[in-house]
């Protein structure tokens, strides 16, 4: 109902009814609409700020489920972290002690992306600490999967050269042993012979007589083949793999630089060529530029009694010949 007004006139001493103008009327609409519509955007901006918008709402319940997907990210990337650093260790404490290779350097293994700053621009987001590490962790992650990858590939390559490798490895003695009477010097310090003081003996000595067969210990292709120094008639054999034989002071040399040999074919005979005091063989192996304990390599011809009998026997210091 609309409102009635009215003014009192002290001359009739009565109220008179007022009628507003047109104008007036306006003016009077506008100021109410004005009204409403400012207490209209006050509420609703107190609403606003005291339930937020259905937008704001849902971003706010989709953070909460992105925060909840990184936690979870993280600690899956931490057990994933854990995972590759067992395959890590079983493959260079199994798989490569096994092939004889060697373990991947650790070097390479933790190597990182530099002094780049990789995660300048996440550091002005929301839970930047929590964003960079779970980054950070995933980079750690591919770089190693990267390396263990390649690593897998060389120990699957490896296994495929196994039969191969089997058959280049020294394995058997280089003269005729079966009784082990030949053996007459091993691998360490001992008195030199001819000068009477304390040298390292980097191989094995067999004492036979001149013209004894020598023997390739392991497949493989003759790198030298004749006079060597003090070694006197010689012959080293590259079996592959980081496998080297070294055959001296002998008689007579029956095989050419780069011709293939197998094992147990005959390369020479045994004699006393070089520095050398009687008849015998002097016998090295290395393995990867190494010099290496051939009583290790016979497990071919020898058992465990008879391993133990050579070790025994090549301990004896009273019969060095080199």
């Amino acid at each position: 109902m609309r409102k009635v007004y009215y003014i009192y006139n002290p001359k009739t001493r009565t109220y008179d009814r007022i009628y507003p103008t047109m104008r007036q009327r306006i003016m009077s609409y506008l100021r109410n609409l004005f009204v409403g519509m400012g207490l209209g955007a006050g509420c609703f901006i107190l609403l606003l700020w005291l339930f937020g918008s259905p937008s704001e709402k849902d971003l706010r319940v989709e953070n909460s489920r992105l925060l909840a997907q990184y936690h979870i990210l993280s600690t899956r990337l931490d057990e994933a972290l854990n995972v590759m650093q067992q395959l890590q260790q079983r493959d260079d404490n199994l798989y490569r002690v096994i092939l004889q290779a060697d373990p991947v350097a650790g070097a390479v293994r933790t190597a990182s992306y530099g002094k780049t700053n990789r995660y300048e621009e996440l550091m002005d987001m929301a839970n930047a600490k929590l964003v960079v590490n779970t980054t950070q962790k995933m980079d750690v992650l591919t770089r190693q999967l990267y390396v263990q990858s390649k690593s897998f590939d060389e120990v699957v390559d490896l296994c495929k050269q196994h039969d191969e490798m089997i058959q280049c490895v020294p394995a058997i003695q280089p003269v005729s042993n079966k009784n082990l009477k030949q053996t007459a010097s091993g691998y360490g310090t001992r008195i030199d012979p001819i000068y009477k003081t304390v040298k390292f003996h980097a191989g094995m000595d067999f004492s036979a007589n001149i013209g004894t067969p020598v023997y390739a210990t392991g497949n493989g292709t003759v790198k030298t083949a004749g006079w060597e120094g003090l070694y006197g008639k010689c012959i080293t054999i590259d079996h592959g793999f980081g496998y080297v034989t070294r055959y001296a002071h002998l008689n007579k040399i029956d095989v050419r630089p780069g011709q293939k040999v197998m094992r147990g074919e005959t390369i020479g005979e045994v004699g006393t060529t070089g520095k050398s005091t009687g008849p015998h063989l002097h016998y090295e192996v290395h393995l990867r530029g190494q010099i290496m304990n051939p009583v290790n390599y016979y497990f071919m011809d020898l058992d465990a009694d008879d391993y133990d009998k050579m070790i025994e026997i090549a301990a004896n210091h009273g019969k060095v010949f080199d």
